[in-house]
This record gives structure tokens, sequence and C-alpha cells, in this order.
């Protein structure tokens, strides 16, 4: 193909289309259930709504990637120049006929539109949120109701800007062929697209109980903190591996190869820019290198299980926070067992998303604690622990 027909625009007015088509039906699912709520209620069940669409969407970019379903239509917005692969049949097949088994496949290309498809149907969705929380506010101001606070629009319009910088990460996911550190940064930008939907959805489940944040000691409340960047930095690390397709290069546990400590390179493993399966100057990346990859994100897993394990342990003192902890706690135990499942069985489609999933719902409970928490002074905590009412949850 022509490097030049890569961005093909042309489909583009087509696919938003669809992605309107899509979210048409959680909308208008909004409209009827909630016909007779308030604006502040309109808008914090859309949030919910939109957070749970796109954890979706993010387990299904998860199914993309491993099924090899990132190049089934090798260029953007459109496959092959069309809406979907129905138009594109002919190419299709011209591309299967020549690789039976490689990335342009029927069933592959229907796998990465439908994935285009959704993350349409999410931008709609989020452009939805803004409108309607902008005109929440509007109403807000010309009704004088100052006692009920007006939805911000600063969140909702810093998630339209992020889904929009995800979109584009997405259309260099293919144009640059499955670059590793592009495709990282897509799964990263898909957590943070969570996170933001997150700390909206937590703060209008403040305001509708007329709540204030639970209050921590500080060195909790640092602890807090502390779990959600580990979180963060072994999300990336775990991209890192599967994008470099280092999961099997360790199939036993707890030693790899047969060793605790295998012949690693990690000069080659923590360079970031190169092409997949190459190293920076060209030459193809060697297995020890595949080895380092996989052993960082081993080595920083036991990390994150014992700060979590603490967390869980120390927020489970607040009555405000006790449903967080047992989130975290349990979704540090699914993350054990995705993980093993992983390496014990051979990588196993199931368990691969199962552990995105994970990853994923560990950014919206933490992301949820911090915002439904305080930092105070140990002595002040301690007054208030165990006696005020569970007031922020997250959404069961």
């Amino acid at each position: 193909m022509d490097p030049q027909t890569l961005y093909d625009l042309s489909p583009a007015v087509r696919l938003m289309l669809v992605g309107l088509l899509v979210a048409s039906l959680p909308l208008a699912w909004l409209a009827l259930r909630h016909r007779a709520a308030g604006g502040p209620k309109r808008v914090q069940v859309l949030t919910l709504l939109t957070l749970f669409l796109t954890f979706d969407l993010v387990l299904f970019g998860a199914f993309t990637r491993l099924t090899d379903s990132g190049l089934g239509c090798p260029d953007w917005p459109g496959c092959y120049g069309n809406a979907s692969p129905i138009g594109a049949s002919h190419e299709i097949a011209m591309a299967q006929s020549v690789m039976p088994s490689g990335p342009v496949t029927h069933g592959k290309a229907w796998v990465e539109m439908i994935h285009r498809y959704l993350a349409s149907g999410v931008g709609v969705l989020i452009i939805a949120l803004l409108a309607l929380a902008w005109w929440q506010r509007r109403q807000t101001r010309r009704t004088g109701q100052f006692k009920a606070p007006a939805p911000g629009l600063a969140w909702p319009l810093a998630t339209l800007v992020w889904v929009c910088l995800q979109g584009a990460f997405g259309a260099l996911t293919v144009t640059m062929k499955l670059f590793p550190a592009i495709v990282t940064l897509h799964l990263i930008g898909g957590l943070v697209l969570l996170a933001l939907l997150a700390v909206q959805a937590s703060r209008q489940s403040l305001m509708a109980q007329g709540a204030e944040p639970a209050l921590l000691p500080s060195p909790l409340r640092t602890l807090l903190w502390a779990a959600f960047s580990l979180v963060a930095l072994q999300v990336a690390l775990g991209g890192w591996v599967s994008t470099n397709y280092a999961v099997l290069a360790c199939d036993t546990f707890p030693k790899c190869q047969g060793q605790w400590w295998p012949p690693m390179n990690f000069e080659q493993a923590l360079q970031v820019w190169r092409p997949l399966g190459h190293t920076a100057d060209g030459a193809l990346l060697g297995f020890p290198a595949l080895t380092a990859i996989h052993m960082s994100h081993r080595l920083m897993a036991l990390v994150v299980l014992l700060v979590l394990g603490l967390l869980a342990w120390r927020l489970w003192r607040f009555a405000a926070l006790r449903r967080h902890a047992k989130w975290i706690a349990a979704l540090a135990l699914w993350q054990l067992a995705s993980g093993l499942s992983n390496v014990l069985l051979g990588w196993p489609l199931a368990a691969a998303v199962a552990h995105t999933g994970g990853a994923a719902a560990l950014i919206v409970v933490l992301t949820w604690a911090l915002v439904a928490s305080g930092a105070v002074s140990e002595t002040k905590a301690q007054q208030t622990r165990m006696h005020r009412p569970a007031q922020a949850r997250v959404p069961s």
C-alpha cells in the first residue's frame, strides 16, 4: 500500500455516523430510564455509563491486540478506504490469499473495525457528557439554584481532549505497524481515560450524597498515592511485555527458564523507540532482552502486591473506605491469579484479557479512593475512624 494512503480520511464521516449509532443506544436508555430525574442525576448516570463502556472498550482493545488483529485493516480510519470490511472484502481476500494466517484476514478485520466503532461510540458519549454538563450548569445559573452545585466543565473538557489524543494514538498504532512504544502508550492512554471518568464519577457521587471526602492520616494518603503510582508503572511494564510478546519468555514460576536469575539483556530491553522485534540499530531483538522485559514486570509485581496488601489492610480501618479496601484486596488477588495463569497455561486469551481487565479495574478503584479521601493529621483521623458512615462507594 502506498504510504500516502495510510491516512484515508474519506470514510471518517461514515465511521463517526456508526459511532453516533453505537452511542444512541445507551443515550436512549438514559433518556427513557431517567427521564424524570434532575440534571445532576442524569450527568452522574451518564458518567457512570461512559465509564463502564470505556472499561469494556479497554478490554476489547486488549482482545484486539492479543488476537493479532491490530493490523486487520492496515489503514485508518477505514478499512482499505471503506467504512467496514464488507466494502473491503476483495482487498482482504487478496491479502489473506498471500498470507492465510497473516495480519489481514476477514475475522481480524472485523475485530479491528468493531474496536474502532466502539471507540467512536465512547467518543460520542464523552461529547454528550460535556454537552449535558454545560447545559446543566447553564440551567442552574439561569434559575438561580445556587444551593445545588452545578457540574464543572474542566474534567469533561479534559476527557474530550484526551479521547481525541487517544484516537490519534490509535491511528499511529496502525500506521506505524504496531510500534511497541506507540502500542504501549495507547494502552496507557486508555487507562488515563478511565481515570479521568472515575474522577468525575467519584466527585458526583460525593455531591449526590452531600458528603465530604473521608479523612485519612497523611501517611496513609501518601501510601494511597504511592500505590496508584506503582500500579500505573506496573501497567506500563505489563503493556511493554505484551507489545513485545515477552509473556512466554518465562514459562515457569517462581523460577524463569529453570533459573532464579536467567541471562538477561536490560540494555536492549529498555530501548523504548525501536521497531517490533528489533533493536534501535535494526538488529534482531535477542531472547535475553525479552527475558529482561518479562522479569522486570514479574519483580515489580511483588512490590505492587505487597503495597496493595498493606493499603487494603490500612484502609479497612476506615468505615467510609472499607468497600474500596475490599476491591483493592480482591483485585490484587485477581491479578496474581490471572498473571500466573498467563505464564503456567501458555498465555491463554481469556487469562490475558482478564489480566488487563484487573489492571484497569485497579486504576478505577484507586482513582475513586483518591477522590473520595483527603489528608488530615493522625489525631483528627483517629477521632473520625470507624464512626463515620460509608459515604463514597465504588459502583458494584
